[in-house]
């Protein structure tokens, strides 16, 4: 039972053009010639486009040395005799896969690769492990099989298409992989016998543009469970046989969505447990019966998302984890009974990939707080099946020299917004971080992206940084259409609703100006992918109350970025964005679109983006660059031409974040700009 891994695989994927074929020499040149340029320079050995960026001080760099020197760890699997861990952290430019033999012992790195990797899975009953790699953050991610003795890596898929969630068969012989590699569009389930990458074949072929992938294989090695992602709130769980090629959907229901996510066969192979928030609010752990179709809820008692799921190799007990209100709660369960018991003594944060140990005597887990980042532990289990027993601690990631235990910690406020529940004022939770002193103090606003994301009150070292070097607040509200506080919360946003959600932040800014210890007349907003939209949208509507804005390869405009996301994504984005298609909707959406108010961004503004993002391409940012500089206002923009949706190199976001800290020094402390 895995839920967490597979939900967010899924949020990552629905969260836009194809990868560059240029060389980078090639792409800097296209670069700098799409938008009227001055001042364009190439840094970090010609990968980086910036324009309009002044020279950063030698100060910035060493100000923010400590800060961008902080790595983490996430656990990836046990070892084939559960003595050690494999996971994955950045001891160079990137992360890669390393092997941890003892609980504190000395990370012993396994790949050395230019690109990061991802999806590690162990072969059961083996020692070789299946990774995801792609190129210059391309997203086409390819299958490679690792031999962790000799270190050699074997190319498994076509090296053309786009392809991921690896599940391993029982035996150990054969993975189910999603793959687009058919027509490069659809989302369809393949089967190899990893012996033989020839033997790779289509077992079911995706009917339409939604989403599907395997989520577990029987224990016989015979079917496979299959989900199907229309949406946030529309997914579905089939059973598929792989000798018939029979599919039978066993949750889901087309008329009427919910989320039915799968979590994986039970012990005796003959129900499944899953999430689903059908007839409730919340994502509910459930157990259904494949031959009845009965279905049992089992945490109606939590009033809150579970979020990540495990059973056990035994099948006799499960862990689950709880979201609530951005914070995780960790479950032993009894699948005999169903019963449940939190589990005390676990640091407050956010959890998940969890996994038993090979013998069952143990579950790891990664854990993240506000004054630590992502670390491997595990979790002593005792003799029933909802005891728990010692935590003990794998990894300890550097902090690059910072006092962890000065960082501020978030205060949870709900804030009252433009419409009403019940008679009263709804109300949009928010974590708010201030720094020491009376103030008042700058705001920074950071909007998560998604646009079904949350935020969550992980470690931040930027946050931190802002605190402490720029005395600014930190503002990360939860506005209408995330996830986490139902479901009905989380359509609030959806299609001619687009922009409630950005009155949510107009709200905010009156909620601020209440607060004697915040500044109101120096704001700024911060955001990426759909984030990056909404600092746009938030600068078309208040230009006028905020001081600075930062971008990450956000959308400008909905029609051109449905036109040209990536195929194998784009009927996804038309369930949540609209169908552009449609004239009404694609006038609505023009509408409401950043780069058709141009001349009303007033604001500075700073715009990041990666040449071969798939999601948001490229043409997003540059033609909101242009439009606003046409519109008489300056931008200043960076373009990563060996990156993709967001930064994943070390040298790149070390760039970013001094660029950030300049353009807040200038613009959010500095004198208002003369316009």
């Amino acid at each position: 039972m895995r839920a967490q891994p597979l939900v967010a695989l899924l949020i990552a994927t629905m969260t836009s053009i194809a990868p560059a074929e240029a060389t980078a020499t090639e792409a800097a040149a296209q670069a700098a010639d799409t938008v009227e340029t001055f001042d364009v320079r190439k840094v970090n050995n010609g990968t980086v486009v910036l324009d309009h960026v002044p020279e950063i001080p030698d100060e910035i760099g060493e100000q923010l040395n400590r800060y961008q020197n902080v790595r983490s760890a996430g656990f990836s699997d046990w070892t084939a005799d559960g003595s050690g861990i494999y996971i994955t952290t950045r001891f160079g430019d990137v992360s890669q896969l390393h092997l941890v033999a003892t609980p504190g012992g000395a990370r012993t790195q396994m790949t050395f690769f230019d690109e990061p990797i991802s999806g590690i899975e162990r072969q059961p009953g083996g020692a070789a492990l299946t990774f995801l790699r792609d190129a210059g953050g391309n997203e086409f991610r390819q299958i490679f099989l690792l031999d962790p003795v000799s270190g050699e890596a074997r190319l498994l898929t076509d090296g053309e298409s786009r392809n991921g969630v690896v599940q391993w068969s029982p035996d150990g012989k054969r993975i189910a992989f999603q793959s687009t590699r058919r027509n490069g569009r659809s989302n369809d389930v393949w089967v190899m016998d990893v012996a033989d990458p020839s033997t790779a074949r289509l077992v079911l072929e995706s009917p339409d543009g939604s989403w599907w992938g395997p989520a577990e294989w029987s224990d016989d090695g015979r079917k496979l469970l299959i989900t199907q992602y229309v949406s946030v709130n529309d997914s579905r769980i089939h059973l598929l046989d792989l000798e018939s090629g029979e599919r039978r959907m066993v949750a889901g229901d087309e008329d009427n969505p919910s989320s039915y996510l799968p979590a994986g066969f039970d012990g005796p192979g003959t129900g499944i447990f899953l999430l689903t928030d059908a007839d409730g609010e919340f994502k509910r752990l459930a157990h259904m019966d494949l031959e009845t179709g009965e279905l049992r809820t089992i945490t109606d008692s939590i009033p809150w998302n579970v979020d990540d799921g495990e059973l056990s190799h035994g099948g006799d007990r499960a862990a689950f984890v709880v979201n609530q209100g951005g914070l995780s709660r960790l479950y032993l369960m009894d699948t005999s009974t169903f019963d449940f018991e939190p589990v005390s003594g676990i640091p407050v944060g956010t959890i998940g990939g969890l996994r038993f140990s090979p013998d069952d005597r143990s579950l790891a887990l990664t854990l993240n707080t506000f004054r630590t980042p992502s670390d491997v532990f595990t979790l002593e289990l005792g003799e029933g099946p909802t005891e728990a027993g010692e935590l003990v601690r794998w990894t300890y990631s550097e902090v690059g020299g910072l006092d962890t235990g000065s960082f501020i910690e978030p205060d949870l406020i709900q804030y009252p917004t433009f419409d009403e529940v019940d008679g009263k004022p709804r109300m949009i939770p928010a974590f708010v971080y201030k720094p020491a002193g009376p103030g008042p103090h700058p705001v920074i606003v950071s909007i998560h992206g998604g646009p079904e994301g949350q935020y969550r009150p992980r470690f931040s070292s930027a946050y931190q940084l802002w605190l402490a070097q720029l005395g600014a607040a930190v503002i990360a509200p939860n506005v209408r259409g995330s996830a986490g506080y139902g479901k009905s919360y989380l359509k609030l946003d959806n299609g001619f609703k687009r922009e409630d959600s950005v009155k949510d932040i107009g709200a905010l800014l009156d909620w601020i100006e209440t607060q004697p210890d915040l500044d109101s007349s120096r704001v700024a907003v911060y955001g990426g992918s759909y984030g990056g939209y909404m600092v746009l949208a938030s600068l078309v509507h208040y230009s006028d109350r905020l001081r600075a804005a930062v971008d990450i390869v956000g959308i400008s405009n909905f029609v051109t970025f449905l036109e040209n996301t990536q195929d194998y994504r784009r009927d996804l984005r038309r369930v949540e964005y609209g169908d552009e298609r449609d004239p009404a909707m694609r006038a609505h959406l023009e509408k409401i679109s950043p780069n058709r108010h141009a001349d009303k961004i007033t604001t500075p503004l700073f715009v990041a983006q990666g040449q071969n993002d798939p999601r948001v391409p490229v043409t997003e940012a540059e033609q909101i660059v242009r439009d606003v500089r046409s519109a008489g206002y300056d931008v200043w923009y960076m373009n990563a031409l060996n990156e993709g949706h967001g930064f994943r190199k070390k040298v790149n976001r070390d760039l970013y974040s001094e660029i950030v800290m300049l353009f807040f020094e200038t613009y959010l402390l500095g004198d208002p700009p003369v316009m």
